[in-house]
């Protein structure tokens, strides 16, 4: 029997699948710290829907799993013309995943929506996140101190709107 927290995972996938293919694009927010330091947790993701032949490496794309949703880099592109498979990997995470077939991607994130700031993903981080991801990924300590900065940071730094009248 599945635990209620895995029947509603299932659930998420399946709304985020049919609002992708009845709209085109879903606003998703993010709850994992895989894709640091180019997506934290509590950022939005629009993800628009996009067939795999339209992928290239670097993209970042959502896809399902196992009742779970992942939005993850695309490392490289393999299989065939008619048939491409991803292999994808979270910036922060030592390995890739398995491969991603068409029939799991659900689409590619278009933009990173961090507070007032709306972020273009750039398909090739930068000097500074590539030295940040390497210690990410062989420091779980590193991780934790960077996202408990990151918590005090957009805590103590968070404007609030001033009342109107």
């Amino acid at each position: 029997m599945r635990s209620d927290s895995s029947v509603a995972d299932t659930l998420r996938c399946e709304l985020a699948a049919e609002v992708l293919q009845v709209f085109g694009s879903l606003y998703l927010r993010v709850t994992g710290s895989s894709m640091l330091p180019s997506i934290w947790p509590g950022d939005t993701l629009l993800i628009q829907q996009l067939g795999i032949k339209r992928i290239v490496a670097g993209d970042i794309v959502l896809f399902e799993r196992e009742g779970r949703l992942f939005a993850h880099r695309v490392i490289s592109v393999t299989g065939t013309p008619e048939q491409p498979l991803l292999m994808t990997q979270g910036d922060a995470l030592r390995t890739p995943d398995g491969l991603v077939s068409e029939t799991e991607l659900l689409g590619k994130v278009s933009r990173i929506l961090r507070g007032q700031k709306r972020i273009e993903p750039l398909r090739r981080p930068g000097l500074c996140s590539r030295l940040s991801v390497d210690l990410i990924r062989h420091s779980a300590w590193a991780a934790r101190l960077l996202l408990r900065l990151y918590s005090i940071r957009t805590h103590f730094w968070k404007r609030e709107e001033p009342c109107s009248s």
